[in-house]
């Protein structure tokens, strides 16, 4: 058994009247590992995909004009969001219902099967316009199946950190992410360094790609080892004899041994919770999308910077957040998912735009001082709101609704910003449309920041006080 539920003893402390639930440390290492390292898999294809994005433009989308060729690379890029809701919809009440542990496990079967699949596909001059339907076909299954799995892994990680831990176990999530796109990065500067312009248009694209299939059994075989989250556990048993009850009354009305809610209670009885959730993913995900994925582009296609020395510097950064994020996580611990995350909308308000003129002043160093401002300041994001999210919704319908909400506000903000920006900046000829549309963002966060509840140190809700320590 992954915990135990245990009476908190009147000596140590007289005024509690709750249980405890304490979760194996070991369990609740293997649990974090299992996410995050899976979650690094799923998000290493986002980042092969908009670091190698004027290639496939050049690939799929052949046209006279450069500008052009982006914009429909980051459509498919964006197509892939507009599906994320309805997997939200799908795999959030499941992981509800069946557990968060099986669920995981089909979102990284599907999200492997559609990258590898990507490096499969006949370019434009073979098979002519099926080439970039197949594309996007294979982003849906990629979107769909992404549907499901932040929310799964963050509630999975929450639901398995002891309280006082939760922001610093939370933060290795994202920990993950950083790494997968380092790892897309890495390999596709390394591509780009060595081969040919002809060679990587021709063959040196799909490789990233392929390798999708192998790291997509590592991540299955992970999850699958993986034990069900105690809160979930815990929903279950006090299901059941709800419905044991419920028998003696009307034999056989039971249909589940599992949580069943409701989809219109996930969305209707969490209303408020829900926009609060929609207004911090905004400004996460804006952020995080504009540094991590638009601006490899940026630097190249817009600013006209070298293109290996654009990724290695993108690649610098998220090296720098990957050994910031356990100390940020930390940090929000200490001091609270709020503060930190309220510093990381007043540093994009502030400082957006001093950080783009720094970058397009295009020197090596004042571009990486001005990326790494940035990065820094999306630390604040990335540290916090693993922990942060899950803690808006109760144990019966986390998943659910934190699927929804996540997937809603990513898919109309988060996903699109390349798409959007690239747009911004053709219509206007305003270079400095990055740092007005993050501006932007960091308001809305901040307005969900301020009517936010600390969850830090404090129960899930819905969930039994978790304290650390072998039952």
């Amino acid at each position: 058994m992954p915990s135990a539920t245990v009476a908190t003893p009147p000596a140590q402390n007289p005024t509690a009247t709750k249980n405890v639930t304490a979760t194996d440390p070991a369990l609740v290492k293997r649990a974090v590992k299992a996410a995050a390292l899976g979650n690094a898999m799923e998000w290493f294809d986002f980042g092969v995909y908009s670091y190698i994005a004027v290639t496939l433009g050049k690939v799929f989308f052949p046209s006279g004009n450069p500008t052009a060729q982006l914009l429909s690379t980051f459509g498919a890029f964006a197509a892939a969001f507009l599906v994320r809701p309805l997997g939200g919809m799908v795999f959030g009440p499941l992981g509800d219902r069946v557990g968060r542990q099986k669920v995981l496990a089909v979102t990284m079967i599907m999200m492997a099967a559609g990258t590898f699949a990507i490096g499969l596909i006949p370019s434009y001059a073979t098979i002519g316009v099926g080439a970039p339907l197949l594309l996007l076909l294979a982003r849906l299954v990629q979107g769909f199946s992404t549907g499901g799995e932040y929310a799964g892994a963050s509630t999975f990680i929450a639901e398995y950190a002891p309280d006082k831990r939760r922001g610093f176990l939370g933060s290795w999530l994202e920990f993950g992410t950083l790494a997968g796109y380092i790892a897309g990065a890495g390999l596709v500067t390394l591509m780009t360094a060595l081969l040919s312009d002809d060679a990587l248009v021709s063959w040196g694209w799909r490789i990233p790609f392929l390798i999708a299939g192998p790291m997509g059994v590592i991540g299955l075989y992970l999850r699958l080892r993986l034990e069900e989250t105690p809160a979930f556990t815990a929903e279950v048993e006090k299901t059941e004899k709800a419905e044991e009850a419920g028998r003696t009354e009307k034999a056989g009305q039971a249909e589940s041994h599992r949580p069943k809610v409701p989809l219109r209670e996930m969305i209707t009885g969490q209303w408020k919770a829900l926009l609060l959730c929609v207004g911090l993913v905004l400004v996460f995900n804006v952020t995080d999308y504009m540094l991590l994925s638009y601006m490899p582009s940026y630097l190249t296609s817009e600013l006209h910077y070298d293109e290996t020395h654009g990724l290695l510097v993108v690649l610098g950064v998220m090296a720098l957040m990957m050994i910031v994020q356990p100390f940020a996580g930390a940090l929000t611990d200490r001091v609270g998912r709020r503060p930190v995350i309220a510093a990381g909308c007043a540093g994009f308000l502030l400082l957006s735009v001093p950080a783009l003129l720094l970058i397009r002043q295009g020197s090596l160093a004042a571009v990486a001082l001005g990326m790494a401002a940035l990065g820094l300041l999306l630390v604040c994001f990335t540290a916090a709101m693993p922990s942060a999210l899950p803690a808006l919704f109760p144990t019966r319908v986390r998943y659910g609704s934190l699927s929804i909400g996540f997937n809603v506000s990513v898919s109309l903000f988060g996903g699109t910003t390349p798409l959007v920006v690239t747009a911004l900046i053709g219509a206007t000829g305003n270079m400095m449309m990055p740092a007005y549309y993050m501006m932007a963002a960091a308001v809305v966060g901040g307005v969900a920041v301020w009517f936010m509840a600390e969850s830090a140190g404090r129960p899930l809700p819905g969930s039994e006080p978790s304290l650390e320590g072998r039952p």
